[in-house]
């Protein structure tokens, strides 16, 4: 296993190995100051000898895939999973916004300073903009342990009118699928041919809906979210009396992201970093991993997006997993018997732990998801394995203060043979 080392200064250096590490330690003349990545600082200065690094970037809608490599062995592997409760998040809390100014409750103004137009140019979406944030901070905490010398991105286009359409071209492209129609529900009711897509017109029900498949909260007005269906069939759907066959058509939503985070990304890198900054292509990587007989993995793809094929590979890499650093929702939506409202969440700190915290639990490490003001707590490893669903936090070993970035260290696919 590999130790990052910082100097007394704060500047990255180059890895060490665990023993030097206990060496160091134990000698005083270095102190840890992180546990997963193991990083420790140094009390004296060094020769500050350096070799160059190269930080391969799988970018992705979902997952960052990362690996730093010398010309000679691999010193850095990772694959990062981001959140993906934006959307249904800021929903709910303009739900929440509208019904509050319709109730004899506080009631709350409405801005209209937020608004897009209102907004300083380069605007984007929260949920865009906080997927561009986290790329641009797992890189940081790379750089912050590795005297990075050079940098690749793998960016990629979709053309998705194509992945919809494969025969499309011209003309056609400026044409889309609700051509000659006054609104999406018309499009919708043309395109099921007036009919329910339930019971096919067998209950008789002239009056016809749109319903999402997706609810409209999170899936939103897409045609392939939408289909027909009878007033008869729709309210007993919500009742919960039929079950629907139907499936949403395929999102696009990672495209939709990776067209607009292309070169907001890799633009605002070039900003930042000094040193070499370059892009690369998904085919590009694609042939370089099947050639080197490399399992598809995303810290595999950002291996080979470094280009240092001839490297010693790590054989274990760094999972981790983004998680909101705040819960500001006060009190549950549904309100207990008597109009008591019930508190939607445990008190910040209990007993010593917070909530993701790191812990080592009956032999093994794991995180802290649930805890009760009792006393009894939920952990489990980052793949949702559980440890225990309700231990005493008496039987609780702290390792390490919770963090936006949740790690834990996982064994690499070995190459296919």
């Amino acid at each position: 296993m590999l130790v990052y080392v910082i100097n007394q200064h704060g500047k990255p250096l180059m890895p060490c190995s665990a023993r030097k590490a206990r060496v160091l330690l134990k000698e005083g003349k270095a102190i840890a100051i992180r546990r997963e990545p193991f990083t420790i600082r140094l009390k004296f200065g060094s020769s500050g000898y350096k070799q160059p690094i190269t930080l391969g970037v799988d970018a992705g809608a979902k997952h960052i895939g990362l690996s730093a490599s010398t010309v000679k062995r691999e010193v850095y592997s990772a694959e990062v999973v981001l959140r993906t409760d934006i959307t249904d998040l800021l929903s709910t809390r303009r739900e929440l916004r509208r019904a509050r100014r319709n109730r004899k409750t506080r009631y709350r103004q409405p801005r209209f300073l937020n608004r897009v137009k209102a907004k300083k140019k380069g605007w984007l979406a929260p949920t865009i903009q906080n997927r561009i944030n986290a790329h641009l901070k797992v890189v940081d905490n790379v750089c912050k342990i590795l005297p990075v010398t050079k940098i690749v991105v793998e960016t990629a286009s979709f053309d998705i009118q194509k992945l919809k359409s494969p025969e499309i071209s011209g003309a056609e492209y400026q044409q889309g699928e609700q051509l000659n129609f006054w609104n999406v529900r018309e499009y919708i009711l043309f395109r099921d041919n007036h009919t329910c897509q339930h019971c096919h017109g067998k209950s008789k029900d002239n009056v016809l809906n749109v319903h999402h498949l997706e609810s409209r909260k999170t899936g939103g007005d897409a045609p392939n979210n939408l289909i027909t269906l009878c007033e008869t069939c729709h309210k007993a759907y919500h009742a919960g009396k039929i079950k629907l066959k139907q499936k949403r058509g395929q999102s696009f939503k990672a495209e939709t992201f990776m067209g607009i985070m292309r070169w907001a990304f890799f633009n605002k890198l070039k900003e930042i970093y000094p040193f070499d900054v370059k892009n690369t292509y998904g085919y590009i990587t694609k042939n370089t991993r099947i050639r080197a007989g490399l399992p598809k993995e995303h810290y595999v793809d950002a291996f080979c997006i470094a280009d240092n094929m001839q490297a010693e590979r790590l054989n274990y890499y760094h999972y981790q997993k983004q998680v909101r650093k705040h819960n500001r929702q006060i009190h549950k939506l549904t309100i207990n018997k008597g109009g008591t409202r019930k508190r939607n969440q445990s008190p910040f700190g209990l007993f010593g732990y917070r909530l993701f915290d790191k812990v080592k639990c009956k032999g093994e490490v794991g995180f802290i998801f649930g805890r009760r003001a009792s006393g009894s707590f939920d952990i489990r490893k980052l793949d949702g394995t559980k440890i225990s669903a309700g231990i005493s936090y008496k039987k609780l070993v702290l390792i390490s203060k919770r963090k936006t970035y949740l790690t834990e260290r996982r064994c690499a696919a070995p190459p296919h043979s």
